[in-house]
């Protein structure tokens, strides 16, 4: 899960105030200092903390409740706010035909945040293409054209190791693509030698945007860091890496919207997938364990679930074959993990890490099953007696109590889809209430 630390406190704070018995001023109190507790534990700066709490504080406990709320909903949509607010706006969209230059220092994911942007934007329906211009760090242009071949991206690099003779070919050679993204030179420190070369190549590529990449573990240095290269280049956004593996990654973000820096995108996991637009107000609301159903809906659309076959899973109408079709889908949208804090509600849940790991497993393990199947068996599951069950363990290397295990689930999930009203029964109830009053249209 994104930010694994402050996602753990911030929903745990928000299942006590959500289930909670009463919710008078000391209970606020108390939610406020655990709050603040979370934040410093995710290396958010001190002042920035104390000033969110203040705020948060005087909003909840001496300004008037909207009319139609109570305390306990008025308290979660402004703890909502307030940390949307402190986390930055939401950044420009990047589509459209550009010239993006890529900067940052050694070591912060640079030349993989490249390729993952470009495939971002091939998803887009976008034509993008790479230029290699970093001879310092060895291997680099090996990397990077490596990693553009699993994407089937043209990658451009001098051979005489010359970057101001490789950004001006590759802006002729590259003038039909929609995007030429340009991979920079790092270094362990911001030096002269770097500093010039940085400014010399904006000079000739005129980038419409320059990207800065940031390693999530460094915290609260991302300010400063973010500040000085925007001195040099001017920069136009942050992409912060590595947000699945640290508890730093909010003093990061808090640290770069502060500082004026926007961050753009967000590197969450090592697959060329996990990468994301940043969008506080969906980020938080993962981070609250509210869910975030927009994000969920993108991957499916991504994973090519159809939206005929998802509302036909809904109704509780699937057979096994639906079933197997939204398992092999799933496995595309990334770890259930990750999914599941998409998913409004699960986050609140005390769901452990090794179930979600086991369930993945086995997950794996009933596609295999699905498959071993006759096509009678997926569209009629009722027709599998003990010796078709015997069969499918045996053509799937599996065991039968894994067969009958996964024929149990699916009629478990077939009744608790129809018991649930199917898509109307999701449109309404305690989920479509808590939803409306943080301003989510679902």
């Amino acid at each position: 899960m994104v930010l694994d630390t402050l996602g753990k406190g911030l929903s745990g704070i928000i299942r006590r105030l959500i289930t909670g018995v009463s919710i008078d001023k000391k209970a606020v109190e108390e939610i406020l200092s655990d709050l603040k507790k979370v934040l410093l534990e995710s290396d958010v700066e001190l002042k920035l903390t104390e000033d969110l709490v203040k705020k948060i504080r005087k909003k909840c406990l001496e300004e008037k409740i909207p009319a139609g709320l109570t305390l306990r909903e008025h308290v979660l949509k402004v703890i909502y706010e307030e940390l949307v607010r402190v986390l930055g706006e939401k950044p420009g969209s990047l589509l459209g035909k550009k010239r993006i230059m890529f900067v940052g220092l050694f070591g912060t994911g640079k030349t993989t945040s490249v390729i993952k942007l470009a495939r971002y934007l091939q998803r887009q329906g976008l034509k993008p293409a790479i230029a290699g211009l970093d001879y310092h760090r060895p291997a680099a242009v090996e990397q990077l054209i490596q990693l553009s071949k699993q994407i089937h991206a043209p990658v451009y690099w001098n051979e005489n190791n010359d970057p101001y003779e490789g950004a001006k070919v590759a802006l002729e050679r590259f003038r039909n693509y929609d995007t030429i993204i340009f991979d920079t030179a790092g270094r362990d420190a911001l030096d002269k030698e770097l500093a010039d070369e940085l400014r010399r190549l904006a000079e000739i590529i005129k980038p419409d945007e320059v990207l800065l990449t940031i390693p999530a573990d460094i915290g609260k240095v991302a300010g400063p860091q973010g500040s000085e290269f925007n001195k040099l280049v001017e920069i136009t956004g942050v992409i912060v890496t590595r947000l699945d593996g640290t508890a730093k990654g909010g003093g990061a973000l808090t640290s770069c919207a502060t500082t004026g820096a926007k961050v753009k995108f967000i590197g969450i996991g090592e697959k060329l997938e996990d990468f994301e637009e940043y969008n506080p107000e969906r980020f938080v609301s993962r981070l609250l364990g509210l869910g975030d159903l927009q994000t969920l809906l993108e991957k499916a659309k991504e994973s090519e679930i159809k939206p005929e076959k998802v509302e036909k899973v809904i109704e509780g109408k699937l057979t096994l074959q639906d079933f197997y079709e939204q398992l092999k889908a799933m496995q595309k949208m990334g770890p259930l993990q990750q999914i599941a804090s998409m998913i409004p509600g699960f986050g609140t849940l005390k769901l452990p890490q090794e179930l979600l790991e086991k369930q993945e497993e086995k997950m794996k393990k009933f596609a295999v099953i699905i498959q071993s199947m006759t096509k009678e068996e997926r569209e009629n599951p009722e027709i599998i007696n003990a010796s078709r069950i015997k069969r499918c363990a045996r053509g799937s290397g599996t065991k039968e109590a894994e067969v009958r295990e996964l024929l149990a689930q699916y009629n478990q999930m077939k009744k608790l889809l129809k018991s649930m009203g199917g898509i109307k029964g999701l449109q309404r109830g305690k989920l479509k209430d808590l939803a409306k009053s943080l301003g989510f249209g679902f």
